[in-house]
């Protein structure tokens, strides 16, 4: 066994301390408890291969109503909404290397340089999947590392579409991002329909890279009470196409995060 794949098992293998009932995690950051509702939890989404520009605007528009954390769009979309953004305080995701991951590194690489040039602020990279799964580490490293290398002080996250890896792959490929140089870890890129974000894979990746490194839940995450579930057991961002309905569910005065955690009961 390869001390990467001991570190992991360790992991896996270690006792889960689950959830504690009415707490806001320590992973939300400092001043979580007193945010009203979930929207700055939220990167507001549409990556769908027939958006049109007006639909983009849209997203746009929602997310910086809603005051979401970011919008997130595929890289030919990286200009138009950094201009409908623009002073908001809404981030620009872009994703590089979607949906499948299996484009070369120095392709990402270019993808990733190029919506920084465009405008991007994070990026959400889909990892070399493939590569994952045939136990081929360094290649994964490499791959994210040269994203991280061709985006300089731009946050990265890398997809790592967990409905397809086993835990102990699963927290293997968290422990790589964090050497590699990322900055969060993400679920799921939603294109599989069988799957997306489940409490159990993000609970594991929480626990790979510790409480100051970021998590996102993304896939089928689509009500309040799901995102809620999310942010229990681990995630610190949520990717969802539907913000909108999601906020709503909340109804007013929206109650802060803590109000939240207190009426909720995690699921195991």
């Amino acid at each position: 066994m390869t001390p990467l794949a001991e570190r992991a098992r360790a992991i896996v293998e270690a006792h889960d301390p689950g959830t504690v009932h009415g707490v806001v995690p320590a992973w939300l950051g400092p001043g979580a408890a007193e945010a009203r509702g979930l929207a700055p939890f939220l990167d507001h989404t549409v990556l769908a291969p027939d958006a049109t520009a007006a639909h983009v605007r849209q997203v746009a528009a929602e997310g910086r109503a809603l005051g979401v954390a970011g919008v997130c769009v595929d890289g030919s979309w990286t200009r138009l909404v950094r201009e409908e953004l623009a002073g908001s305080g809404v981030r620009t995701v872009v994703v590089v290397g979607f949906p499948h991951g299996a484009t070369t590194t120095a392709v990402k690489a270019f993808e990733a340089r190029q919506a920084v040039e465009d405008g991007a602020e994070e990026l959400d990279m889909v990892m070399a999947i493939g590569r994952a799964k045939g136990g081929e580490w360094e290649a994964v490293h490499d791959d994210i590392a040269a994203v991280v290398g061709a985006a300089p002080g731009v946050p990265v996250k890398v997809i790592l579409e967990t409905i397809l890896l086993e835990p102990l792959q699963i927290v293997e490929a968290c422990l790589v991002a964090v050497e590699a140089g990322a900055r969060s870890v993400k679920t799921s890129t939603g294109t599989i329909t069988s799957g997306g974000a489940r409490e159990a894979s993000v609970r594991l990746m929480r626990r790979a890279v510790g409480n100051e490194f970021g998590v996102k839940a993304s896939g089928g995450v689509r009500s309040a009470e799901v995102a809620l579930r999310m942010l229990s057991a681990g995630a610190n961002r949520i990717g969802t196409s539907g913000a909108p309905a999601m906020l709503a569910e909340l109804g007013t005065p929206v109650p802060t995060l803590a109000e939240l955690f207190a009426r909720h009961v995690p699921h195991h």
